[in-house]
Formats: structure tokens, sequence, C-alpha cells
């Protein structure tokens, strides 16, 4: 939707075309605001859109930092493509998730613009709208919204950058928290895969077999990012929230606090070592044959059918994320949205790399990459759907997706950091789960004073 100054600054722009047209002078861009306020950055209006059989940035160079996450490949084989078709160079720079949040952070801050793109956590939006770090994206959309289809893009995946109203990062993959299982060890046991939290630990118990070395669930338990973020999601699948009705983060309360307990309980089935979990670890346990539930993000699906890294090809089947009973089914959703650095020179450039990844037709490619989807058109595609046959469960799981479980607000790495070690140190019997969650809550409050 066009915003009201962008309407004025197109009516604007109407005058002076009728007054000039005689003298074959082209207009000037519509002016920015008159009293714009000094902490909200007023992003330059995009130039025309190019035609399409121009090469108009032929020879420009972008950087692109991106998280190392499986959609990763989609980026290696498809940036050839985009090069060869526009003369855009693309470096793509590949970090983990730590060093690429602390590099980002280091570039705005610094404003050295290394970056032209990057890859942005859906917990990052509120942080870079606050801070005008990335491009706000709206007057692109508008500009280009014939050529966009927006409409197919699903409504949660939109929560991949947007904040406020205003879009600083454009949906890159979207992720359903799912419940991965191995159907050859549940149909022996003549087990149904649980639909809530209450038989996930019951599963999980009658599955465990320690003396067998194999384990019912595998989770994160990591002090940092990996169990603060593990932890959110069962605070969402138990139907609990991290902030209070006024917004205001409320990280100890007496549901949070049975949560965790709750949370604790299943680290009991998990294999030894899972206190120390990071993601890479937990999606080892599991495409080793070692545990027979995993939740986790739906992009690692597609991997335990490849035989190069998986132990379990043709042995897992994935379901809806249980939710505690009596719950109303809500799943959460993550994921990852491709932003563009406010202090780029090459922001048009960058926006047309934007644009031909997120079409329809090159998602089918970005699909089949290894990369994760953003529209429903992708999700009912009968080829896709054929090909990879659980695309049902997660267009029943975006549709119905939570995409502020772990909520996207300015000072989401403060709450991340508080919980990380928080829910660490009960995890590993150095604090009871009320003491943790009262620690992580003060610290919570000291940073934000």
């Amino acid at each position: 939707m066009i915003s009201k100054t962008t309407a004025v600054q197109f009516g604007t722009l109407f005058v002076l075309l009728s007054l000039i047209l005689a003298a074959c002078v082209a207009p000037a861009a519509p002016a920015a605001p008159a009293e714009a306020p000094a902490e909200e950055p007023v992003a330059e209006a995009p130039a025309e859109a190019p035609a399409a059989d121009e090469k108009p940035f032929d020879g420009t160079e972008l950087v692109l930092g991106s998280m190392t996450d499986q959609f990763i490949t989609g980026f290696r084989e498809l940036i050839p493509q985009f090069e060869e078709e526009t003369g855009i160079k693309i470096t793509l720079d590949e970090l983990g998730y730590v060093d690429l949040y602390q590099k980002l952070t280091a570039d705005f801050v610094g404003e050295t613009a290394n970056y032209d793109l990057m890859t942005m956590d859906i917990v990052w939006s509120g942080e870079y709208a606050q801070n005008g770090y990335t491009v706000p994206l709206d007057d692109y959309m508008a500009r280009d919204e014939a050529e966009l289809a927006l409409d197919d893009i699903l409504p949660v995946a939109w929560t991949l950058g947007e904040w406020e109203g205003q879009h600083w990062a454009y949906p890159l993959a979207g992720y359903a928290n799912v419940l991965n299982y191995r159907k050859d060890i549940l149909e022996e046991a003549g087990i149904e895969p649980p639909a809530t939290q209450e038989e996930l630990l019951e599963v999980s118990k009658m599955l465990t077999d320690a003396d067998n070395d194999f384990y019912g669930m595998a989770l994160l338990g990591a002090r940092g990012p990996a169990v603060a973020q593990d932890y959110m999601a069962w605070v969402q699948q138990h139907g609990g929230t991290i902030l209070d009705a006024d917004g205001n983060v409320a990280l100890d309360t007496p549901q949070n606090v049975e949560i965790l307990e709750f949370f604790g309980s299943l680290f009991e089935y998990a294999p030894p070592g899972a206190t120390d979990y990071w993601w890479d670890q937990r999606e080892t346990a599991f495409r080793t044959g070692n545990v027979a539930l995993m939740e986790g993000w739906s992009i690692a699906r597609a991997g335990y059918e490849d035989p190069d890294i998986s132990t379990v090809v043709g042995n897992v089947d994935i379901a809806l994320a249980p939710v505690t009973e009596g719950m109303e089914p809500k799943y959460g959703f993550g994921g990852w949205g491709i932003g563009i650095n406010a202090d780029s020179q090459n922001a048009d450039a960058a926006w047309e790399f934007i644009k031909w990844l997120s079409s329809p037709e090159i998602q089918k490619e970005w699909i089949r990459n290894d990369g994760a989807p953003i529209r429903r058109s992708t999700l009912e595609d009968p080829e896709l759907v054929a090909e990879y046959p659980w695309f049902p469960i997660l267009l029943e799981a975006f549709d119905n997706g939570d995409g502020d479980y772990r909520p996207r607000i300015p000072e989401y790495s403060i709450v991340q950091d508080a919980l990380g070690t928080a829910v660490n140190s009960y995890l590993v019997g150095e604090m009871n789960a009320e003491d943790a969650l009262a620690s992580a809550q003060a610290q919570v409050e000291a940073a934000l004073q």
C-alpha cells in the first residue's frame, strides 16, 4: 500500500512534469518530507525501475553477508545465474550465527558499508528498524508492486523483516517449527507421533534405551542463543509468553517457571552432552540415528534424505509441532529476511537481486537448492509437492504460524543473552528454575536502565 507521504510526493511530481514537459527537462526526484524526525533517517527514493532489456547495473559489485544455514547452497547455485543475467557481481561472505550478527553490527555502527546485502534473522527486525541499519523497502515495493506478486507471499512471512508497518528486510527463507520423527522406530513400537506436549514427554521416555545409545529426544542446551531460542519455542507451545500484556519483558512468571521445568524434564531422555548442543550438534544426533524425536526448523527436512550427510534416509517424517493439551494450535515460525545496508551506495542494484531471487520463477530453483519457501504458490506447486511431500504440513504450519513467539523487539538480543545464560544454568544444575528466570529478569532490567 502506498503511504500518504509517498502519495503526496507522487502528486507533486505530476505537477512538476506538467509544468516542464514542453522543455523536455527530466523532473527532479520527489522532495523528502520537510521535517523528518532526527532519529528516523529518511531513505532516498528508489530510482526508476530499469527496463527489462537493459543492464543498468552492469559492473556493479555487491557484498552479501549470509548465515550458513542450508539455504546457503541456494545462494551458491543461483548467484552466478543472476550475475550472468544482470552483470552485477556478488561476493558471498558465509558466516555463523554469532559472527554474522557481530560483523553486521560493527559494519552498521561504524558506517563502513562493508556489506550491501545481509541475511537478517527474524528477531533482528525491531533492532534494525529502531537504529535505521537497513533501508526500508516500502518505496521499492510500491514502485514494483505489479511484478512482485505480493499477495502470493504468505502473511506470516512478512514478519521476516517487518516492524511497525515498515519492511526493513524482505522475506527470504521461512521456517516452521516441526516435529521430526523416526517413522520406522515409532511404527515398530506401535506409537503414533505425539500430538501434545504431554505425549511428547511420554513417548520420549518410552523410546529411550540408554544402554544401546538410543534416546527419545534431541534438544538444544548450549549456553547462548541456542538454548534461549529452544526454551522460547517451548514457552510458545505451552501457551506462554516472554512479554506481558503491555509489551514489557516478563520472564520470571509462574507459568514460565513451570514451562522451564517441563523443558528440563525432556533432557532426561536426550543424549549425554545435550546441555552443550548447538544447532549442528542436535542435527548430527538425529541424522546419525541416535534419536527418535527432534523438534526443529523445517529447513533441515530435505537433508535427512541426503545419504551424504544422513544415515536415516527414508526413515524420517514430520508432524506439526505438539502444543500443550487444550491449547489452540499455533506453530512457531522463524527464518530469515534479506536487507539492504542503509550505508550502501548500491541500494538499487541490491534491490534488483532481492526482487529477482524472490520471484515465483526463481523460487522454484531456490527450493531445489536447499532454500526455504515464502510463497503459497511454492508450497502448492504440484511438481514440488511430489518432490517434497511434507509441503502440505509446512503450509498448515505457516498458515497458523506465530512469528512473534521470539519477540521481534529492539531489545531482543538482551533478552536472548539473559535467557541463554539462565536456562543453561538451570539445565546443568547450577540454579533451580525460579532462581534462573529471576536472574534473567534482573539481567534484562539492569541492561535496560
